[in-house]
């Protein structure tokens, strides 16, 4: 009888745990797949089938995905391409703006350069760029360390656009005491290029883009006029998709720990108490609460309810996603025009397409 007890719970284990049933995406013991970083863009693949994946569930997403402007689409498990669709003539060469989304590569730079001690993110911004960097009386702007720029509590007023130079950097509040969407993140940029003395272009390039293999075809957009000071990234889905690998694997490509692990985990906890939802310039899911772009007001819930927990993302105007989830070994890259009504990062997209992809595996 004992005998016959433990043959039914081992057989109720493997049926009741198979990768289709318990929606697990990759069996645990598989080793992560990099992608060489030699420049010959070859990437090793896994199929719908291979997964236990429901194929049907494929083309309703595919559909969805067309419907809602995508230009391209990939699902990345343990290293390897589950999924990589293109639409609307756009290609795997073809380059496409990260938006917001590129903020995620600011903070990993910023955390570089704090590891090769070259700057302290708890000292105040004008320690790197001098007094003067905002039009902020000078006791309110020595309030602002480069934390608050990773964490946008900076206290500025975030009403006045995506002009970052000094005139329209005003002050709102202490810093510290308000969370608001605020494009000043990018003085970020400025304070690397001070304290290591190196462009931002040569120190992004050597740090991380070539540590990873993102092509080299990327390139970083300035602004001019009201996007004054702006810099926005644009490259291939697939560079785009190298780096959420990178952040799934907490820094380390391939053996190479590129960021610290330590830095990593900071950027992807909740870096303030205003905004749960909101780490070093990464969005949290599965938090009490969050806060959105253009308001003060705080939301009870989950970002993206219909997404695993444990999702952190990169989120940028128009859809451009990076969700990386850790539980799964998954990463999904969407490029594209706006799925809807023009939005800075979340939209109601978010929750659609999740339960497009969960229909994938559960």
């Amino acid at each position: 009888m004992k005998k016959y007890f433990s043959l039914i719970i081992l057989l109720f284990f493997i049926n009741g745990c198979s990768e289709k049933n318990c929606g697990c995406v990759t069996p645990p013991n598989e080793a992560m797949y990099f992608p060489p970083s030699d420049g010959s863009n070859t990437w090793e693949t896994k199929s719908i089938s291979e997964m236990g994946w429901n194929p049907n569930a494929v083309q309703p997403l595919l559909d969805y995905l067309q419907l809602k402007n995508s230009k391209s689409f990939m699902i990345i498990v343990n290293g390897k391409i589950i999924m990589e669709n293109y639409f609307n003539g756009h290609t795997a060469s073809t380059l496409w703006k990260w938006n917001s989304a590129g903020k995620t590569l600011t903070s990993t730079i910023t955390g570089v350069a704090e590891q090769e001690g070259f700057i302290n993110s708890n000292n105040k911004v004008s320690d790197y760029l001098g007094n003067g960097w905002t039009s902020a009386p000078l006791a309110k702007e020595n309030l602002i360390t480069c934390k608050n720029l990773l964490s946008m509590n900076s206290g500025l007023d975030d009403t006045l656009g995506d002009d970052v130079s000094p005139s329209n950097l005003q002050y709102t509040a202490d810093a510290g005491t308000r969370w608001a969407y605020h494009n000043v993140y990018v003085k970020l940029q400025d304070v690397v290029e001070q304290a290591t003395g190196q462009s931002w272009n040569t120190y992004f390039n050597a740090k991380l883009r070539d540590k990873i293999g993102m092509e080299t075809s990327g390139f970083w957009y300035i602004g001019t006029g009201t996007n004054l000071g702006l810099k926005i990234y644009f490259s291939t889905t697939r560079s785009m998709a190298r780096f959420g690998l990178l952040a799934l694997n907490n820094g380390n490509w391939n053996g190479t720990q590129v960021i610290n692990t330590s830095y990593i985990n900071q950027a992807t906890t909740a870096s303030q108490n205003i905004n749960l939802s909101y780490g070093y310039l990464w969005w949290l899911n599965g938090k009490a609460s969050y806060c959105l772009p253009q308001t003060q007001l705080q939301f009870n819930g989950s970002l993206v309810s219909t997404a695993p927990t444990d999702m952190y993302c990169a989120l940028g105007k128009d859809d451009q996603k990076i969700y990386v989830i850790p539980s799964k070994k998954m990463v999904i890259i969407r490029m594209g025009d706006s799925a809807g009504s023009e939005n800075l990062a979340l939209s109601d997209f978010d929750e659609m397409l999740w339960t497009k992809i969960n229909a994938l595996y559960q």
